[in-house]
């Protein structure tokens, strides 16, 4: 099968339909990062720290809340296509949300189609907002110049969940699907579900769809039931 040309790639690259500034929960590790992002005033922003940070969730929410004037590049799927022809007037959006940038540094064609995006985004006043595994300081790069560009604007860490973030996070997100998670049910889940973050919500949609199936709600019988706990 053909691969898709990169204007055909875009169609397909929408951010979930979960991931929205609504949906994320306001954490001391995250609140100056969400400040930041939603107040829409600053021109380029840096995010960067472990896969459970909430970085792939912010970028694909200011895509959805900035509309049609947005695009989301992440570097899981646009890393196998011609750089230049990927970002080829994208700098005339509003906003570009470039992630897992860690994908790809290291590779000449993508480091210099980044700098020179950079260099036209800020002439045309597009915002831009990428987020990698690690701070600017200590991604691979081999173009400094890149380096210097990806530092030269806000850079926030976001750091993984502990314990008591993932209970908050998971008690959030069930208030937002109209759920009572009580706190013993929550302990529970918690201690049985897998540590990742994306796992655990996506044992919260699963207890979700099963609840609206079954038309009864979530008790620790029923969440044993449908896990096989």
């Amino acid at each position: 099968m053909a691969a898709l040309a990169p204007r055909q790639l875009f169609l397909n690259l929408r951010p979930r339909d979960d991931a929205t500034l609504e949906n994320f929960l306001s954490l001391p590790g995250n609140s100056a990062a969400l400040e930041a992002l939603g107040s829409g005033g600053e021109d380029q922003v840096y995010l960067h720290g472990p896969a459970d940070g909430g970085k792939s969730h912010l970028l694909q929410a200011l895509c959805h809340a900035a509309g049609p004037g947005a695009l989301y590049l992440p570097g899981s799927a646009v890393a196998a296509y011609p750089a230049e022809e990927v970002l080829s007037g994208a700098e005339g959006l509003a906003l570009v949300c470039i992630d897992e940038l860690d994908l790809l540094a290291g590779r000449e064609d993508w480091e210099q189609a980044l700098f020179h995006f950079y260099n036209r985004a800020r002439e045309s006043a597009c915002r831009l907002c990428v987020a990698a595994a690690r701070p600017p300081g200590t991604l691979p790069l081999e173009l400094p110049d890149l380096r210097s560009r990806l530092a030269a604007g806000l850079v926030f860490a976001l750091p993984a969940p502990d314990d008591a973030a993932r209970r908050a996070i998971l008690s959030f997100r069930a208030g937002r699907r109209g759920l009572r998670l009580a706190p013993e049910l929550a302990g529970y889940i918690l201690a049985r579900a897998p540590r990742g973050l994306a796992d655990l919500l996506a044992v919260l949609e699963r207890l979700d769809q099963a609840s609206l199936a079954a038309r009864r709600p979530l008790t620790q019988p029923f969440v044993r039931e449908v896990m096989s706990w």
